[in-house]
């Protein structure tokens, strides 16, 4: 069986035939699950794997570590909110306006920032990320409207209002994350076959090599930069309005910017479904573990089972879950179809 993709074997094309199994399933889920809490769980991985697959434009295949990415899921949240509770807007279009400021803010930070190579950029990447949050927890009023500093804001409940992004049963929203999931998984998938894919490798394996040939790397770093933030502040959004709260170390803090890095890392970085296997993984884990270990002997047990996790899957699996599933998978299929 023919590989055919960079970075990791393409599940999508030719073979097709587990995509379309997992997809069927995904379809399905919401028709077995009845409980408001294994569907809330179920939410909560794809929005995850939603997060790994737009932090994996720029940790995966620019191939550099960005460690602060929760700040444009924090900005896309509170400017959608601040809209919806000051204007009557609507989060389905203040969703796309914090994405562009997202955008933005991303470029203001990113053309300085790409200069750093290595571990100094995942460091002002985490430093960009600590001062938004305090910036955030520290500020009631700007430019005469509120956002409550540490104590967030409270979304307002307009019932099961589909116009205004809420819905009445866990069932819409994990319908809407998973048509998400599916458009930032295409989007992936088309950037990782085209030339834009092709200079972001280049550009972090072999910087110096790339731009000799003539590739401007910072250039396509900052686009694929966009690219994840603007997704990054919609899911932000789409987060605001499932929770209906937000607080900046909910949203913008340090360990949800290293959970996606590590789901990232576990799974599969620079793979088309390496964090959407990595999300699967380690998810469930991180909310089964704090909804049975919550007590303040157990608090942060879960970002200690994805240390070991990374450590183990570092040495003994250094392509992440994806490079043994697929050697499982295309053993299978190997047999099954008797294709060498």
């Amino acid at each position: 069986m023919k590989d055919n993709s960079r970075g990791g074997i393409n599940l999508v094309y030719p073979n097709y035939y587990l995509p379309l199994i997992a997809l069927l399933i995904l379809f399905c889920i919401p028709l077995v699950i009845k409980s408001a809490s294994w569907m809330q769980i179920m939410v909560l991985i794809l929005w995850y794997a939603c997060l790994t697959l737009s932090w994996n434009f720029v940790g995966g295949f620019a191939g550099v570590l960005p460690m602060g990415h929760a700040a444009y899921a924090g900005v896309g949240a509170y400017v959608s909110t601040l809209l919806f509770i000051n204007y009557g807007l609507t989060p389905w279009v203040g969703m796309l306006i914090g994405g562009v400021i997202s955008v933005l803010v991303a470029l203001l930070i990113g053309i300085p920032t790409f200069k750093l190579h290595g571990a100094y950029y995942a460091l002002a990447s985490i430093a960009f990320v600590e001062l938004l949050r305090m910036v955030t927890e520290n500020t009631k009023k700007i430019f005469g409207i509120k956002i409550n500093g540490a104590r967030g804001l409270l979304v307002p409940l307009k019932g099961h209002s589909p116009f205004l992004f809420q819905f009445g049963e866990k069932i819409y929203y994990y319908y809407v994350i998973l048509a998400m999931m599916l458009i930032i998984f295409f989007i992936s998938y088309r950037i990782q076959k085209s030339k834009l894919g092709y200079y972001l490798v280049a550009g972090g394996e072999e910087q110096e090599a790339a731009e000799s040939l003539g590739i401007n790397v910072t250039k396509y770093k900052l686009i694929a930069l966009s690219i994840s933030a603007f997704f990054m502040a919609i899911l932000g959004t789409f987060y605001a309005q499932l929770i209906l709260f937000i607080y900046p170390q909910g949203i913008m803090s340090l360990s949800l910017s290293f959970e996606i890095a590590f789901i990232a890392i576990i799974g599969g970085r620079g793979t088309l479904m390496g964090p959407i296997l990595g999300a699967f993984t380690l998810v469930p884990l991180a909310e089964l573990s704090r909804m049975y270990l919550s007590g303040s002997r157990f608090l942060g047990i879960h970002l200690m089972l994805y240390s070991s996790i990374i450590i183990l899957v570092m040495l003994y699996m250094p392509k992440g879950l994806i490079g043994a599933f697929e050697k499982i998978y295309f053993s299978f299929t190997n047999k099954l179809f008797k294709k060498s």
